[in-house]
């Protein structure tokens, strides 16, 4: 049943929740967030207060102004707003939410609340249409993903990016550098400053929430990737890449990287700092072209905070278990404890088809030491545009990725979920494990059981070898 938490601070808003009654006296009922699914999205922050017109959420943090955004996600992460406040002005969180998005409900994003997910859709020359890609974005947002990332870069950009902007009740992200190229006719030589500050814009107006800019990525650094396995596998790192080696200039996305920010702060639009040189292998992995560039973009940091703008720090990539720490330590002392947002990391490169549960065990270990948010793998990466049910897969992995972190942190929303689905498997409660599942659907597919028919033992076990239910017999 959905039901909706009032504000207090500002009663005008509404926090929808799934509420899971369950047949247990100890935790008669759960509540977990829930946007409402694709005909519930509204322009809900157009009605909202502004108490903090013209500031971002990072400026209102810093002057002590809770934003009905802040007390939004509080709700959602059932924590007093002032922590929100507090992480927000410390440059520990950030909360994307572009004044053109009224249509997103708010989350915050940080090491010190629920680590959150990412989808990535899009279209390519190769395929995918506008209709398609809304689709799966509704899909990705159903099954939880927090925030999406339109990566498109066949036809339609723009309007491909307006038709999941409306219809998307998640921040969404973009990289655009992408329809940049495009303007440019898909020679990275081509690009310039003008035609990227045009299409920054453009996508600012539509409402995009938090940008990538790959602008870490010196002139000096390429030379570095070049030595490696796999050279720079990030898109937007090698067009930069490309544009450096042609005009033996600077990255035009660092020399202007505080006009970049005076346009995002006008949004109040979050910069996503892009890892170009992120390792696509494990060779690469920690090397010297990673963490130059990761030293830039603590620099960069800065710069962004000084002019009121929210800071992500995207990270790796492919890294094996045993180096996955020191990524973590370094982004945070090189980066002043701004956000980390991961691709997994992949901890092998031997799984083609199998990439989402490579990147998954990856993803779970540096969630569990401090990551803010992760960007999912679908079981297409490396081999293909991932269609719907990739999606599917992608996104019920990496919530899992996340639920294993926050309980590793001690989360209490999240061991309050677990001690229920456990509870409910002891007795037997089937219905009550599909509902507190990751994915209800697969649970009772897999249970393949009417509920009338419903056994007092496991299915795996049959009544005389079901260990619980022997024990039940001992009580």
């Amino acid at each position: 049943m959905r039901v909706f938490v009032e504000g207090t601070l500002f009663p005008e808003i509404r926090v929808g929740m799934q509420e899971i009654h369950l047949d247990d006296k100890e935790i008669p009922s759960i509540r977990i967030y829930d946007t409402g699914g694709e005909e519930q999205v509204q322009p809900i922050r157009s009605a909202w207060s502004k108490p903090a017109e013209g500031l971002t959420q990072r400026q209102a943090a810093q002057k002590g102004i809770i934003t009905p955004e802040m007390e939004y996600a509080a709700i959602r992460e059932g924590v007093a707003p002032e922590i929100v406040l507090k992480e927000l002005a410390e440059g520990r969180a950030v909360l994307p939410a572009n004044k053109n998005h009224p249509e997103c409900e708010p989350m915050i994003i940080g090491s010190n609340f629920l680590v959150k997910i990412n989808a990535n859709i899009g279209n390519s020359a190769l395929g995918s249409s506008i209709e398609e890609e809304v689709e799966k974005m509704s899909y990705a947002v159903k099954l939880g993903a927090d925030t999406v990332m339109d990566l498109s870069t066949g036809k339609n950009i723009h309007e491909t990016r307006e038709a999941i902007l409306r219809k998307s009740p998640v921040p969404i992200g973009t990289v655009p550098i992408y329809q940049a190229l495009e303007r440019a006719g898909g020679n990275p030589d081509n690009l310039t400053w003008e035609i990227f500050r045009d299409t920054l814009i453009e996508q600012a107006e539509q409402g995009v929430d938090y940008f990538t800019i790959h602008a870490g990525l010196l002139r000096a650094y390429v030379p570095l990737a070049l030595k490696r396995t796999t050279g720079i596998v990030s898109r937007g790192g090698s067009l930069m890449a490309c544009w450096m080696q042609t005009h033996k200039q600077e990255n035009f996305l660092y020399t202007h990287f505080k006009d970049i920010c005076e346009i995002l702060r006008e949004y109040d639009i979050a910069v996503s700092l892009g890892d170009g040189l992120r390792p696509g292998s494990i060779a690469d992995a920690n090397d010297e072209a990673q963490f130059a560039e990761l030293k830039t973009l603590g620099e960069l940091t800065k710069i962004a905070w000084d002019l009121g703008v929210q800071v992500l720090i995207e990270g790796p990539g492919h890294v094996p278990l045993n180096k996955i720490k020191e990524n973590m330590d370094l982004q945070l002392e090189l980066c002043h404890g701004a956000p980390f947002y991961t691709l997994g990391p992949l901890v092998t490169d031997i799984a083609p088809g199998y990439d989402h549960i490579t990147s998954g065990i990856g993803a779970a270990v540096i969630g569990m030491m401090g990551t803010a948010m992760l960007c999912y793998v679908t079981p297409k990466e490396h081999l293909g545009l991932p269609n719907k049910q990739d999606v599917r897969m992608g996104v019920v992995t990496y919530k899992l990725a996340a639920h294993a972190a926050d309980i590793a942190k001690g989360n209490p929303q999240a061991l309050l979920r677990d001690k229920a689905l456990s509870r409910a498997r002891f007795d037997f409660r089937w219905e009550d494990q599909f509902a507190l599942s990751l994915d209800p659907e697969t649970a009772r597919e897999f249970h393949n059981t009417p509920k009338e028919k419903q056994s007092k033992f496991c299915t795996m076990c049959g009544p005389d070898f079901c260990a619980m239910r022997i024990t039940q017999r001992l009580a």
